[in-house]
């Protein structure tokens, strides 16, 4: 199977990047194409056979991700699997893109495989990182009901069939929406342990936008996908959830500022999953309401 392989970057980390584009480049196998997008930044000196994209703005994540994916020709079609990698993130092994074709070669309905995210220096994965609620094995691999944007493998017939990422939301939770429509259509997503990328151990909550960004994008992710009945439930059981972890002042004003906008802004068309895709997602473990 081709492989592919999209990075996003802003330009402000070049000994990073240049580090995980030479992990790339050692993979097993036949050569992975390899598609950088400066997301309204140049792009630094890359290797000889990268392409590279320099967007006059910043797109987002999303958005900078959706260039990638067409770079690759429409829905990506020009290759049959993409990764997806943080720009300051590292392939630990050299057989990772191997493992993902042998994975979906064995796995017709495999749509997406999430990676483990592994700090470089203690080896240590962040129970965030972990995408299932019973997360405290990390090394145990599972089917999950999403997965991390920035360590990831999609079949590039998903998007094909459900399309890419949600422009619109720019940062926080897109890649929940694309799992919801890809489960919706019959696609399964695995957590593979065994598949790392090293990153940095971090606090999503450092970049600015965070709080408001997370609340507006929830309510937009249950006004697209969630039947009626579940959208006042999963929205419900978020804000407890928010309230008990106590935020400051700050971060609570921003996420409630999030939280109208949501309700008060377009969300984009509203496809909401079959409830027999809500049971699936009850038997991974995951019901579609926390």
């Amino acid at each position: 199977m081709r492989v592919g392989a999209v990075i996003i970057t802003m330009g402000n980390r070049p000994d990073e990047l240049r580090a995980l584009l030479d992990s790339v480049g050692k993979q097993d196998g036949d050569p992975v194409e390899v598609v950088v997008v400066g997301n309204g930044s140049p792009v630094p000196d890359v290797p000889e056979g990268v392409r590279t994209i320099e967007l006059p703005e910043n797109l987002g994540i999303p958005g900078g991700r959706n260039v990638g994916i067409e770079a690759f020709g429409p829905s990506g079609r020009d290759v049959d699997i993409l990764m997806f990698l943080d720009d300051d993130g590292l392939l630990a092994q050299h057989d990772t893109a191997e493992l993902c074709r042998q994975a979906f070669e064995d796995d017709p309905r495999l749509g997406i495989i999430s990676f483990r995210i592994a700090d470089p220096e203690t080896g240590i994965t962040q129970r965030r990182h972990v995408p299932r609620l019973r997360a405290a094995d990390p090394m145990r691999s599972s089917r999950v009901t999403t997965f991390l944007g920035g360590a990831n493998a999609v079949r590039t017939k998903v998007f094909a069939e459900v399309g890419g990422l949600p422009d619109a939301f720019f940062y926080a939770h897109e890649e929940t929406d694309l799992a919801w429509r890809a489960l919706d259509a019959g696609w399964m997503i695995d957590y593979r342990s065994d598949m790392v990328l090293h990153h940095p151990t971090t606090a999503p909550s450092r970049h600015a936008v965070y709080h408001r960004m997370v609340a507006r994008n929830r309510v937009w992710l249950a006004r697209r996908n969630l039947p009626a009945p579940l959208v006042p439930v999963y929205l419900g059981s978020w804000l407890l959830l928010t309230l008990v972890r106590r935020p400051s002042r700050s971060a609570l004003r921003a996420w409630f500022g999030g939280f109208r906008e949501g309700w008060s802004t377009p969300c984009g068309p509203r496809r909401p999953m079959k409830w027999r895709t809500v049971w699936r997602l009850t038997r991974l473990g995951r019901p579609p309401v926390i």
